[in-house]
C-alpha cells in the first residue's frame, strides 16, 4: 500500500493507494511552522493508516531543488531542509515527493487527458501560472528542479502592458499577467476598474465588451509563451488545472490561439481541460509511489 499526502498550508490530505485505487483516508491540520509538530502529525497517520504502507508519497505546494533541499513558502518549517532525507529518517520508511504541479500533470498523465501520450505538459492556470512535465510516464525532473516553471522569468516589458514585480523576485513574469490575479491587473490596466476574474470570464462568455476586451489581451499575452513552451517540449496534450480551467470555453479559446502560433499543426484540440478535476495532488503522489516500487527502489 502507498500511502499518499497532499501537503498544503492549512490541511494534509491523505489517502491510500491500493490495486490502482486511491481512497482518500482524511485530513488533518498542516503544523506549518513546526517541524516536530509536522512529523508528529505524519507519525500519527502512518500509525492509523489501515496496513503498514510500503513507500510515502507527497505533493507539496513548494520546489524541491536538485540536492533535495526545499523551498515551500506556505510551510516555512520545511524550508531549508533536505526533506525527503529528514522525513525518511524520521518516519522510517521511504518517501518520494514533488511539488503539486508536477503531481497534477502525473495524475493527468496517467489517469487524465493524458493517457496514451509520450510528452504530458500539465499547466496549472489559478492563483499563479505553472506546470509539470512527464515523459514516458515519469517527471522530467524526477530527482528534483524547476522544469515546467514557465510562468517566472521576464518575458513581458514595453509601456503596453503593466510590468509589475513578481512574488519570485523578477519583474515582468509571466505570472504576474496571466494567472487569475495577472487577469484582473489587466482588466485595471485597460479600464481602471477593479473586477474578479470569474465574472470577467463570464462577462467575455457572455460578449460583455470591456471583459471581451481584457480577455482577448490576456489571451495574446499567454498564447505566444504558451505555443514556444509547446515547440520546446513537443507534447502529445496540454491539460489545463487550475480555477481559470473550469470555463470550458476560455480554455477552447486557448487552445485555438495556441495552436495558431505553434510550428507543428494541430487538426485536434491540443490545450485541454484536465481531467482529474478531484484530488489530483493524492492521484499524482500515488502515481509517484507506483512507480517508486515498479522501479525496485531501496
Amino acid at each position: 500500500m502507498i500511502l499518499c499526502f497532499d501537503i498544503g498550508g492549512t490541511a494534509i490530505k491523505v489517502a491510500e493507494a491500493a490495486g490502482g485505487a486511491v481512497r482518500p483516508a482524511g485530513r488533518v491540520p498542516t503544523p506549518a511552522g513546526d517541524f516536530a509538530a509536522f512529523v508528529r502529525a505524519l507519525q500519527g497517520i502512518v500509525a492509523g493508516a489501515s496496513v503498514r504502507p510500503e513507500v510515502l508519497a507527497f505533493s507539496i505546494a513548494g520546489v524541491v531543488d536538485e540536492t533535495g533541499i526545499a523551498t515551500v513558502a506556505n510551510i516555512p518549517c520545511l524550508t531549508g531542509r533536505a526533506v525527503v532525507r529528514d522525513l525518511e529518517a524520521a518516519l522510517g520508511l521511504p518517501v518520494v515527493l514533488a511539488n503539486d504541479a508536477d503531481c497534477f500533470a502525473m495524475a493527468e498523465a496517467v489517469e487524465g487527458a493524458g493517457r496514451g501520450h509520450e510528452v504530458v505538459f500539465g499547466v496549472i492556470l489559478g492563483t499563479g501560472v505553472g506546470g509539470g512535465i512527464v515523459v514516458r510516464g515519469g517527471l522530467i525532473n524526477a530527482h528534483g528542479g524547476f522544469a515546467g516553471e514557465w510562468g517566472h522569468g521576464p518575458v513581458l516589458s514595453g509601456a503596453a502592458l503593466p510590468v509589475v514585480r513578481c512574488g519570485c523576485g523578477q519583474v515582468g513574469c509571466l505570472d504576474t499577467l496571466c494567472s487569475a490575479r495577472g487577469m484582473e491587473r489587466l482588466h485595471r490596466h485597460l479600464w481602471g476598474r477593479d473586477a474578479e476574474a470569474p465574472a470577467l470570464v463570464a462577462g467575455w462568455e457572455a460578449g460583455e465588451p470591456e471583459a471581451a476586451r481584457t480577455v482577448a489581451l490576456w489571451l495574446e499575452v499567454l498564447a505566444g509563451p504558451l505555443a514556444m513552451v509547446v515547440n520546446l517540449l513537443g507534447p502529445g496534450i496540454v491539460p489545463v488545472g487550475g480555477g481559470l480551467s473550469n470555463s470550458a470555453p476560455l480554455v477552447a479559446a486557448l487552445d485555438e490561439a495556441v495552436r495558431a502560433r505553434c510550428l507543428r499543426r494541430f487538426d485536434r484540440p491540443l490545450v485541454v481541460p484536465a481531467l482529474c478535476r478531484i484530488e489530483p495532488g493524492l492521484i499524482g503522489a500515488a502515481a509517484l509511489g507506483r512507480l517508486h516500487l515498479a522501479e525496485g527502489r531501496p
